[in-house]
């Protein structure tokens, strides 16, 4: 049995992230995948904290506008330490390069999100701050050859190995480290509903 606060709605995500779908679904909520590419540029004089929510709008623009019954979900996830915005690397170099730099420091990761109908378009970012203990060299390598997080900004993912056990503490919304806050999302549906 599917929740039923947004019935009749079509749900549907536009990203082709396995945790996004995962986390959605764990909403029970009925979700269809769609996905259409964007070039994930953004512009320079953005602040770190601003370029998710950016790319989170981008991606839901792409769409054409949703029918009257279909709600469309976009997000974008990045890594910011100390100004500097980490993406998904490119390979495992860069992602033990990416670790290192996390090791034994705090960082925020900021997750925008773009709720899209036919009759409005709204967005937001959660950030949360999390802190990863030292890691050794042997740590970092065997997660990277082990888990190949380059389809994760920051190059981890907080649900795996190194999460479990590098991070000492986390500030914010677990879930939205893994690309979705739900807690706040869900109040977005929930305002949206009692807006049909």
């Amino acid at each position: 049995m599917k929740y039923s606060a947004l019935r009749g709605r079509r749900i549907i995500l536009g990203s082709q992230s396995p945790r996004r779908l995962e986390l959605l679904r764990s909403l029970d909520l009925d979700v269809e995948v769609r996905v259409v590419p964007v070039d994930e540029r953004f512009p320079e004089h953005l602040a770190p904290a601003e370029v998710a929510e950016y790319l989170a709008v981008l991606k839901a623009k792409a769409f054409e506008t949703p029918e009257s019954q279909e709600l469309l979900i976009t997000a974008d996830t990045v890594v910011h330490l100390a100004n500097a915005v980490l993406g998904k690397p490119k390979d495992p170099e860069e992602a033990s390069r990416m670790l290192l730099s996390l090791s034994g420091k705090t960082h925020h990761v900021h997750t925008g999100v773009c709720v899209r109908t036919s009759e409005i378009t709204t967005s937001f970012t959660e950030s949360t701050a999390v802190t990863f203990r030292d890691l050794s060299e042997e740590e970092i390598h065997y997660y990277v050859e082990t888990y190949r997080p380059m389809d994760k900004a920051g190059a981890y993912g907080i649900q795996e190995w190194i999460g479990r056990i590098g991070i000492s503490s986390i500030e914010g919304c677990y879930y939205n480290v893994m690309g979705l806050p739900l807690n706040r999302l869900y109040g977005v549906l929930n305002e949206i509903k009692y807006r049909d």
